[in-house]
């Protein structure tokens, strides 16, 4: 790693011994994060009577609730006198920007592979980006107690996929630890009796190499997180390749662009168990955060200031699809949530683009909103979803992937790789939808009763796509996508064909009429229910818009009673999460968003006002 480094003066590296750089990849649900519990009970990070919750890693509610990993984590433990920093990374392809700049601080990784289900197509994601990077691959096949396991055919799955990735000879001679983390054990064969962690902790110190760096040289350190004390403001977070770094030492930060500013480190840490430690001085080679580069973003230097050092810039893929966020202007507005203007909701936005890299975040000219671009739907409402927590009210149109132009002046558009495991009697369905949204197949096998299907399709083809796929396949589809590249524009889709059901006044929705609307088509809200002008209160059966009204109920005449009439059973309203918010709504929609609350609607809430609009 040390290669890239433009020193004044040639040191040769020396190798850090006492510590191990390691990030743990794997495909979601592959039990990531389950072996990082594990591998703190067996450093004894945790007393054997204490109660820990499991996932520790996963802190943020949204990790916990969906099940993944969305930012990068880091942890370290102690074995044999051996200092193992542990990076947690995400696995979806969402957050690929938070993998690729983590790896960077990493010289092995290890391979987390389910013994069922072999490498997924998130597993490829992850494993492209460390083989680039050089890194020590430890092959761990997990869950090898889970019936129907096949530890020895996954492995030769993983060995093909590495060739496939043009992986060297060196990281092709990879080891291999089968492990079960819920169990908490490590073996070097499936068959043998080991019931502990031991191996994979004695794999990591002998496989992965210690840290290159040069311990007398001049300070270079690459920021590769930032994270936010409300007590000190930003922390730079990143490997500290040369040098020793001294409380309260002078330092030069040359950022990105080539600009420099003098500042003066004033704490530094390192990572010590499940948090972080002060210490007065930090060493080469070690995992690092410091105080007092309140101005560093992502990728920027902290160096010497006598002898300056430059590390390669890190490479981040772009975003391909974004969204508008603009300041609520619901008649329900300031109901359930504490923060509603405008101005709150740029200065947060702002903030984020400060420490999350792989988001592009600007105003619009016309001040209307701010958007915002990332990796994908899910990467987006992530956001939204943290924001709402948070107390925010606000409102987001219709994502759109981002167009670019060849030389000729040609559209591109973002394609992605999209894989599809499906019962064989389903596959047929599965290629017809992927079909009618763009998708190009690329490959079909076989694997025991499933079809494993890969597409090449456009990214504003997966929009709303899971969703059709389930029901096409009654549920039992899996699919992920991930981005590919950029390919030729492939013309104009056809938009949701059934039209909208729009309330036509601001009030409670009754039983009585939405027993009636249930019979044209689906609805979205139930009884009770404040709905105002404008908002869409359900899909209708037919194309075209239609206005309804939720709150009409039922005339009461002299000759009987509300009593005599049989009772009303509603089928329960279709509720929606945010991703399948933001891929259901058209052009001429936006998607409400509160702290208790997501709603749909029209962007022109005004029937009148939207009639005259379509004429225009």
């Amino acid at each position: 790693m040390l290669a890239c480094i433009s020193l004044e003066k040639e040191e040769s590296p020396v190798k850090q011994e006492n510590i191990r750089n390691v990030a743990i990849i794997a495909h979601v649900d592959h039990g990531k994060t389950t072996m990082v519990d594990r591998l703190l009970y067996t450093a004894g990070v945790f007393r054997e009577n204490q109660q820990v919750e499991e996932r520790v890693l996963d802190s943020n509610d949204q990790e916990r609730e969906r099940g993944i990993t969305i930012l990068s984590k880091n942890i370290s433990v102690t074995y044999q006198d051996v200092k193992i920093n542990v990076i947690d990374t995400p696995g979806h392809a969402d957050f690929g920007g938070e993998v690729e700049r983590v790896l960077n601080m990493a010289d092995g990784a290890l391979l987390i592979v389910d013994a069922f289900e072999g490498p997924m197509p998130q597993t490829r994601f992850v494993l492209k980006h460390a083989l680039s990077l050089g890194l020590r691959i430890v092959v761990v096949i997990n869950k090898i107690d889970r019936p129907g396991s096949r530890p020895e055919e996954v492995v030769d799955e993983v060995f093909d996929l590495m060739v496939e990735l043009e992986a060297s000879d060196e990281q092709l001679d990879f080891p291999i630890i089968y492990a079960s983390a819920v169990n908490g054990y490590a073996r070097y064969a499936p068959e043998d009796e080991n019931m502990n962690m031991v191996p994979l902790l004695e794999t990591i110190l002998k496989e992965v190499p210690a840290p290159d760096c040069e311990p007398n040289g001049p300070v270079a350190l690459q920021i590769c997180t930032v994270d936010h004390s409300s007590f000190v403001g930003r922390i730079g977070v990143g490997r500290l390749f040369s040098g020793t770094i001294h409380k309260n030492e002078p330092a030069l930060v040359i950022k990105n662009d080539g600009t420099r500013y003098n500042t003066t480190i004033k704490q530094v840490f390192t990572f010590e168990e499940l948090g972080k430690k002060e210490q007065l001085e930090v060493h080469a080679g070690d995992i690092v955060a410091v105080v007092g580069v309140d101005d560093a973003d992502i990728g920027d230097m902290v160096t010497s200031r006598e002898t300056p050092v430059r590390l390669d810039p890190i490479e981040i893929e772009e975003p391909t699809m974004a969204v508008v966020f603009e300041a609520s202007n619901s008649p329900l507005v300031g109901r359930e949530g504490e923060i509603v203007g405008a101005r709150q909701l740029k200065e947060r936005l702002l903030r984020e683009a400060e420490s999350n890299i792989s988001m592009r975040i600007a105003e619009l000219e016309d001040k209307s909103g701010i958007e915002v671009a990332g990796r994908g739907v899910l990467h987006l409402s992530v956001l939204m979803e943290t924001m709402r927590r948070e107390g925010f009210e606000f409102q987001v149109g219709r994502p759109r992937v981002i167009i670019k132009k060849d030389a000729e002046g040609r559209k591109l558009e973002p394609i992605e790789e999209a894989t599809v495991d499906v019962p064989s009697e389903y596959a047929g369905k599965a290629i017809e939808v992927f079909g009618s949204a763009g998708g190009e197949m690329t490959d079909m096998f076989q694997r025991g009763e499933a079809t494993h299907l890969v597409f090449k399709i456009p990214s504003r083809g997966t929009m709303g796509l899971r969703t059709k796929l389930l029901n096409a396949t009654r549920g039992e589809a899996t699919m992920f996508h991930h981005f590919s590249e950029y390919g030729p524009y492939r013309g104009e889709f056809a938009g949701r064909k059934n039209g909208s059901m729009i309330a036509m006044s601001t009030e409670k929705s009754v039983a009585y009429a939405l027993d009636t609307l249930q019979q044209r088509g689906r609805l979205y809200v139930g009884p009770g229910e404040d709905c105002y002008e404008g908002m869409i209160v359900g899909e209708s059966a037919k194309e075209g818009d239609m206005v309804v009204n939720v709150a009409k109920s039922k005339q009461l005449g002299n000759q009987r009673s509300s009593g005599a009439d049989k009772a009303i059973q509603l089928t329960p309203p279709i509720t929606f999460t945010l991703e399948e918010a933001l891929e259901y709504i058209e052009d001429d929609e936006l998607v409400e968003v509160t702290p208790k609350s997501i709603r749909l609607r029209k962007r022109i809430l005004s029937s009148i006002e939207r009639k005259k609009a379509n004429k225009n």
